[in-house]
């Protein structure tokens, strides 16, 4: 079994032993067996992708056995190893394997370890099995393995009804993205005779201004293929339309929401898009359409994220927006920016989740960031993590110098949006606006929790359950403050920050750089635009700097709102309180939904329930048969008196009947 192998199925295995174990295998051997595996993994990962950072790498397949083989059509289970594979293998195993690490500490009083632990490593093994798919059958099997290991984790809690709520939630949506996946997939089988992967690439070129017919009309074979495959990535990656599901599943246990929403499943759509670039880029319709849809997620998330109170759901909606950037740059043809920014945001989403759940664990459970406030003094290693996040998502830097990693990998998306022209320039002007609001709604979630006067004297369940907390230390006033989360979860966030440091300054060159990105992705792929990324770098001045100056004016106003002058957020809810009501409210999209499909489902299902099944097949089917049955019973009932002369009259009614049926024959 070469290290490929080894990578995807030890986590596999790991949830497994630790699923079928459970409580009979206790909880530190459970966490010991899967983390282990993680880690392993991870440290199998990056020696591959470091392989192909300097060059030395070509790309290669690995087969495991024959999965289908009926008549013309073969289905082999085998992992292709590219460079795109190679990013995200460092960035699945890497976050996963220290979401488990974290988890050590953020699990440690839950009574069902053994089976969080292995929904995790479930997860992580059907999300390599993604990334690491040659055919388009194994990609699904791992995008509905993903479903299925999300919809467990996020209602893992399974006991609490809104868990459940959210988990169903996310599994219902996301089906109705898989719906479109699953007709490009057959439809892109229809076309090309085949499912592996680089045969569809190689031959989609030859199909681009082919139609194909439907209910008489003609359309675009690849437009029509490339927007199927794109409602997927919609529904996978929470863009604009199929979006609603991932605030809600923050009802999951916050290392889930680092593993799902920062670094695996929801980056699966990007992904997926960029490894089927070749097929994108025979479609101007399918480009525009996916840089419209992600401009229009970006802007639309970060406006939400400006007015939400829980620290989780701040960070969601952030992860709505990166998306959003990640998919106009792919529209925009800079497939390899929005690579570059799926692995810095990585490092940096991960950091900002796991560092929120230290501060929900600092702060007994409490989400709502109204009740923070001054903990950087209580929690001094969570502050300096999360404001490295901050950093890095808000895209600090000097140009030519240094800059944390939003800083090389969102400024590239937007410089390539500009530098594309037509709705790229849009989505530039969008993304800029975005950036400003993303500054904002950053710095407003570090000053609200870490800077300021501390309100969680104010919240009576943070109150009730610190009075009964013993790790708690009293402080000089006679109150209680909250405490540093362990190492088990701090190491993650160390690990992590560096990340958010580094990663952007570190790999810049190799993601996005005409002549060493060239280099970087020729062993994969990705349609590299190598005169894009030549054009990104001759853009005005202006363009460069505008990322910074929206930085520098979100920063300012967060601080003038929430350090310098605290009435504002109230006065400025007052006079727009209709806007604030609409933000507030996701822009209704809930409600809508509520409206156009929810209730009329449940109708339609009431109807049917009422008049299709009791009314009709019950009626006049089992139950209909029971009464005649019944029926049937009372009236042979009578004649079974038990006296000889009924017995006899029944007799010679019979006799009579036969004989007068002779004589009547002819």
């Amino acid at each position: 079994m070469n290290s490929i192998q080894l990578i995807v199925f030890l986590p596999l295995l790991a949830a497994i032993v630790a699923g079928l174990g459970n409580k009979a295998l206790g909880n530190v051997p459970a966490k010991i067996i899967t983390t282990g595996a993680l880690f392993i993994s991870c440290a199998l990962s990056w020696p591959i992708f470091l392989s192909f950072v300097t060059g030395n790498a070509e790309a290669y397949t690995a087969p495991v056995f024959t999965w289908i083989n009926s008549g013309s059509f073969q289905a082999m289970w085998e992992l292709r190893v590219d460079t795109l594979t190679a990013v995200m293998l460092v960035v699945i195993t890497t976050v996963s394997a220290l979401v488990h690490l974290y988890s050590w500490g953020y699990m440690e009083e839950d009574p069902d370890q053994p089976r969080f632990f292995a929904y995790l490593s479930l997860f992580t093994f059907a999300m390599l099995m993604l990334v690491t798919a040659n055919n388009l059958l194994q990609m699904f099997f791992g995008w509905e393995g993903v479903g299925l290991a999300s919809y467990l984790l996020i209602g893992f809690w399974f006991r609490k009804p809104s868990a459940n709520a959210a988990a169903i939630k996310a599994f219902v949506v996301n089906r109705v993205g898989d719906l479109g996946f699953m007709m490009g997939i057959f439809g892109t089988y229809l076309v090309f005779d085949t499912i592996s992967i680089p045969q569809i690439l190689e031959a989609a070129p030859a199909m681009a201004g082919s139609t194909i017919g439907f209910l008489g009309h003609r359309f675009d074979t690849m437009t029509v293929l490339c927007l199927l495959l794109f409602i997927g990535a919609m529904g996978k990656s929470a863009q604009l339309g199929l979006h609603t599901w991932l605030p809600d599943a923050m009802e999951g246990p916050t290392p889930v929401s680092a593993l799902i929403h920062a670094a695996t499943m929801v980056t699966a759509g990007v992904f997926m898009v960029c490894r089927l670039s070749p097929m994108f880029e025979t479609s101007d319709t399918a480009l525009t359409v996916v840089t419209w849809v992600g401009a229009a997620t970006c802007f639309f998330a970060a406006t939400v994220g400006t007015v939400q109170n829980d620290i989780k759901r701040v960070i969601a909606y952030s992860t709505c927006s990166q998306l959003g950037y990640m998919f106009f740059a792919a529209g925009v043809g800079a497939y390899g920016a929005a690579m570059f920014h799926l692995f810095t945001h990585a490092f940096f989403k991960a950091l900002l989740f796991l560092g929120a759940g230290s501060v929900i664990h600092a702060m007994h459970h409490e989400q709502d960031m109204r009740y923070y406030g001054g903990l950087r003094k209580h929690i001094p290693l969570t502050f300096w993590a999360m404001t490295a996040g901050t950093l890095a998502i808000t895209g600090v830097g000097i140009i030519g110098v240094f800059g944390f990693a939003g800083f090389y990998s969102k400024d590239a998306i937007l410089e390539a949006a500009y530098a594309a022209g037509g709705a790229g320039t849009s989505a530039f002007y969008i993304g800029v606006t975005a950036a400003l609001l993303t500054s904002f709604y950053s710095w407003r979630l570090v000053f609200l929790t870490f800077f300021g006067k501390p309100r969680w004297i104010e919240s009576e369940h943070i109150q009730h359950s610190v009075h009964k907390t013993p790790e708690t230390a009293e402080d000089s006033t006679g109150g209680y403050h909250p405490h540093e989360s362990p190492w088990v979860m701090l190491i993650p966030l160390a690990v992590l920050s560096i990340g958010a440091v580094f990663s952007g300054f570190g790999f810049h060159h190799q993601f996005v750089d005409a002549e060493h990105g060239a280099h970087f992705w020729e062993a994969s792929t990705l349609a590299f635009d190598t005169h894009l990324m030549h054009e990104m770098h001759e853009v005005p001045l202006w363009v460069k700097l505008a990322p910074a100056a929206v930085m520098l004016t979100g920063l300012w106003i967060a601080w003038m709102a929430y350090i310098r002058h605290t009435d504002w957020p109230q006065k400025f809810v007052a006079q727009f309180y209709a806007l604030y009501d609409f933000l507030l409210n996701k822009w209704y999209f809930d409600e809508l939904y509520n409206v156009l499909f929810v209730k009329p489902a449940f109708a339609i299902g009431r109807f049917l329930w009422k008049r299709g099944d009791e009314g009709t097949i019950d009626r006049f089917g089992p139950n209909g048969m029971a009464a005649l049955v019944v029926a049937g019973t009372r009236v042979t009932r009578k004649l079974q008196s038990g006296y000889l002369y009924t017995y006899a009259l029944v007799v010679l009614i019979g006799l009579a009947a036969a004989v007068t049926w002779a004589i009547t024959r002819p």
